[in-house]
């Protein structure tokens, strides 16, 4: 199985980056470099960019390979967690971000103070922080490192530092602002370049009918019986939704796109539009990984949608469209979370330690 990367693909990858950073630049020009302006978009964010920032920084390189790899090894059943998102998306929304904005709090760790103490925002900044570094950045870095190394043989720290440096150029200089705005792009992006792969990798099987035929019917069950050992319906039900609830609304990763909302109504119909987008992974990302084992039986579950893209199923420009959508999704999710360690740093310890510091 041969990669066949051709020139129009290469052009359509170096065309994404282009737009990506003039964007990026583009708005970074515009921020009036002031605090609020470079942390939280000057609080001026639309419904449609505050849904699509919050889908675009979820999704990285860790659900391309995650997703798929245990759509590939389990079937449907992981997707079960992407639909949980869904109704704790709806509660972000309609029940604590009129609570969020009522405290004009910059972080979640800033609200944390208001209702406890300021020992308990220090604590949760810094464990935010050593957690998005340990989870968020280096994790998602070694993910996009093997994908690119299954798909085009690249050293993975090579490619780690490439990311970082394209990323950075935007996200230091222009913040949240940069960030944001650049998202809205990039979240097209990967799911155009997604529901091709999966189109066209549903093509080869012969649609759901021959996905069918090839695969067990135990991959098509969502729900699994209690003795599951990796998705009993009752972890599903009780204990998902405790984690579920840190990640979606407590987390400042996530939650900065509230933050940066206009008002109330924006950042309630944007966990909305969120809330809808969730609904694409079963089909973008976890259903790639049982085509990708009913095409190629011995594949392993991590190798699924490398597979698919290094494969044949592609004609020539739609590769480098699927590639452009895979670094979308891991520059848009390090992005924020470069701008969410900052907003952290800044405004939990520097701030307190110097209050009197200037914008």
């Amino acid at each position: 199985m041969s990669v066949i990367f051709t020139q129009i693909d290469a052009f359509v990858l170096l065309a994404y980056l282009i737009i990506v950073l003039s964007l990026g630049f583009y708005y970074s020009k515009r921020n009036e470099e002031n605090y609020t302006d470079y942390f939280l978009a000057g609080r001026n964010v639309g419904w449609i960019t505050v849904g699509m920032s919050i889908f675009a920084t979820n999704i990285s390189s860790e659900h391309f390979i995650g997703l798929a790899g245990a759509g590939a090894t389990r079937g449907l059943a992981v997707g079960q967690f992407e639909l949980m998102a869904i109704f704790t998306l709806i509660f972000l929304g309609w029940v604590l971000a009129p609570i969020y904005f009522k405290s004009n709090a910059v972080t979640v760790p800033e609200f944390l103070e208001k209702r406890f103490d300021l020992r308990i925002r220090k604590f949760f900044a810094a464990f935010s922080i050593i957690i998005y570094i340990f989870t968020k950045i280096l994790v998602s870095l070694f993910a996009a490192g093997l994908l690119f190394y299954k798909i085009f043989g690249l050293n993975i720290y090579a490619t780690s530092i490439i990311i970082v440096l394209i990323t950075g150029l935007y996200s230091v200089t222009g913040g949240a602002n940069a960030v944001i705005r650049t998202q809205l792009f990039q979240g097209i992006v990967l799911i155009i370049g997604a529901i091709v792969l999966s189109a066209f990798g549903l093509n080869a099987v012969g649609g759901f009918s021959g996905l069918e035929q090839k695969l067990p019917s135990h991959f098509f069950n969502m729900f699994k019986p209690i003795s599951d050992p990796d998705y009993p319906w009752t972890g599903i039900i009780f204990g998902a939704p405790i984690i579920a609830f840190w990640y979606w609304c407590t987390d400042q990763y996530i939650v900065q796109r509230i933050f940066s909302a206009k008002s109330v109504n924006d950042a309630r119909r944007g966990t909305l539009v969120a809330a809808f987008l969730k609904v694409l992974p079963i089909f973008i990302l976890v259903l790639p990984g049982l085509i990708a084992v009913a095409l190629y039986p011995d594949i392993s579950g991590d190798e699924a949608y490398s597979v698919l893209v290094a494969g044949d199923l592609l004609p020539i420009g739609l590769k480098g469209l699927v590639v452009a959508g895979l670094l979308a999704a891991i520059m848009s999710s390090l992005a924020s979370a470069f701008n969410s360690t900052a907003v952290l740093f800044t405004n939990d310890f520097y701030k307190v330690k110097n209050p009197q510091a200037n914008e």
